[in-house]
């Protein structure tokens, strides 16, 4: 399977007309995108941004699903990191469940720090490493983060059935992990507001199918 993501940012004083405008055409912009034979597609709002995520078959050609999103989205936003145009920092696919009940999403934005895209690479190219071609079942799944011109966009498929409060050692590394992160990006999204103590807005769903 493909992944194709790719990024919109509204245009000023337009945040809140651009998302009532993907809103309400999202049945029909749905329909466009499953016509091209994109499945899993979904829109995010985080900030003046829309992260677009969506999945295409092995073999074949990336679809235009930014001219199907454009089409409505001319006059309140422009695109900002084109698809095939975003960096693949880190993935860890697992096993993917094909039944979306089974999971629930964590999508989220950072920037990165000047001059640290390389750093962030590396850091998470050590995670992989450190995987050494292992296939884990969970809890996490699907998991792609891309650079869009310097900002941070994940997307993860959380399996429910690994849903557990955190132990000590989980919030230790936990912590660790996201402490040291922040030398080399600011968060977006409220996902280390715990930690930190600052107060970001969660992303936003907009439309899914």
């Amino acid at each position: 399977m493909n992944r194709l993501p790719f990024v919109l940012r509204l245009k000023p004083d337009m945040k809140d007309a651009g998302i009532a405008a993907i809103s309400i055409a999202w049945d029909e912009i749905r329909a466009s995108l499953h016509a091209l034979h994109m499945t899993n597609c979904s829109v995010w709002s985080i900030e003046d941004f829309l992260f677009f995520y969506g999945e295409y078959a092995d073999g074949a050609d990336a679809p235009a699903a930014d001219a199907v999103i454009m089409e409505i989205m001319a006059p309140y936003a422009e695109l900002f990191a084109a698809p095939g145009t975003l960096p693949l920092m880190y993935h860890d696919i697992g096993i993917v469940r094909a039944d979306k009940s089974l999971i629930r999403h964590r999508v989220f934005a950072t920037k990165l720090k000047d001059g640290c895209d390389e750093e962030y690479k590396a850091r998470h190219d050590a995670l992989i490493a450190a995987r050494d071609g292992s296939l884990r079942v969970g809890p996490e799944s699907n998991f792609t983060i891309w650079n869009a011109n310097g900002y941070i966009f994940g997307y993860c498929e959380l399996v429910k059935s690994f849903d557990h409060e955190m132990t000590e050692d989980e919030k230790a590394s936990t912590i660790a992990w996201e402490t040291r992160q922040l030398e080399i990006m600011d968060w977006l999204t409220d996902d280390v507001d715990w930690i930190t103590g600052e107060k970001h807005d969660a992303i936003r769903l907009i439309g899914r199918g």
